[in-house]
């Protein structure tokens, strides 16, 4: 295999009091955040489509403020995840997709599922919800990872399950959360999420070197060498990989500027 996937990192949102002047630069109004953030970093994960639906127009506007080549994670409803039976969660789904997210065209990224800490799992309804999320929506393909925060999820089954649908999990460096660093589908998707605030970058130097040789060796088709596999026995196909990175939850003061400073650490060992 030759050739490299791209390697994106970002922020959760880019509407956060303590990044102006600090991210920010001093004066930069509202309106204007967002084109700033895109110029600045590769991806950002946005938060708020868990919460309440967006209007069409509002996508529209994003994918216009963006250069080429930036994307955005959306994270999906809330009402689609958080339910007792997911196998019912088909009408939730349909609507998440269809209030307008084929407006960002190509600035379209992964859609994140994010289920509550206490979803155990449940191999046939967790396929069931699988089953449910398309390829596609409008001819603009899709591509979908969970995330799963309960320690039952790590088990062989559920990373056959998930490669089964060519579905990614998410890959948390979290304190409590499982950490599922097996690869799954045609791109990885990490969240760095044990940053601190009184870190310039939010991580150290050494993690810093680490994450970036992690992100590296998934961008080239393999496996990373120093985490656990949930499921070792699991190969998958050696093949180029785009990669998600975020700096998001834990020291979120400075994730912008760990952000970048991974993206500069990336091109330097080029």
């Amino acid at each position: 295999m030759t050739g490299k996937g791209r390697i994106r990192t970002g922020i959760g949102g880019w509407t956060f009091e303590p990044w102006e002047g600090s991210f920010y630069p001093d004066k930069l109004t509202k309106k204007k955040q967002l084109e700033y953030a895109a110029s600045k970093l590769d991806v950002i994960e946005v938060n708020g489509t868990y919460y309440s639906s967006q209007k069409p127009e509002t996508f529209a506007k994003w994918a216009s403020e963006v250069p080429d080549g930036f994307v955005f994670s959306l994270k999906a409803s809330r009402y689609s995840t958080n339910r007792k039976v997911l196998a019912e969660a088909g009408e939730s789904i349909e609507r998440f997709l269809g209030q307008g997210i084929v407006e960002l065209g190509d600035h379209l990224g992964p859609i994140l599922w994010q289920f509550a800490p206490t979803k155990k799992f449940e191999p046939e309804d967790f396929e069931a919800f699988l089953s449910l999320l398309p390829s596609q929506q409008d001819g603009l393909p899709l591509r979908h990872v969970v995330e799963v925060r309960h320690d039952s999820f790590k088990v062989p089954e559920f990373v056959q399950l998930i490669a089964k649908y060519g579905v990614a999990p998410v890959c948390a460096d979290h304190h409590d959360y499982p950490m599922i660093a097996d690869v799954t589908a045609d791109f990885v998707y990490a969240r760095l999420q044990k940053g601190s605030d009184d870190i310039p970058t939010c991580y150290p130097e050494d993690d810093m070197k680490a994450w970036a040789g992690r992100l590296e060796q998934w961008s080239e088709g393999g496996v990373t060498e120093d985490l656990p596999l949930v499921d070792p026995k699991h190969k998958p196909m050696s093949k180029a990989r785009d990669v998600f990175a975020f700096f998001i939850h834990e020291g979120k003061v400075n994730a912008p500027q760990g952000a970048m400073a991974m993206h500069d650490l990336l091109q330097s060992r080029r």
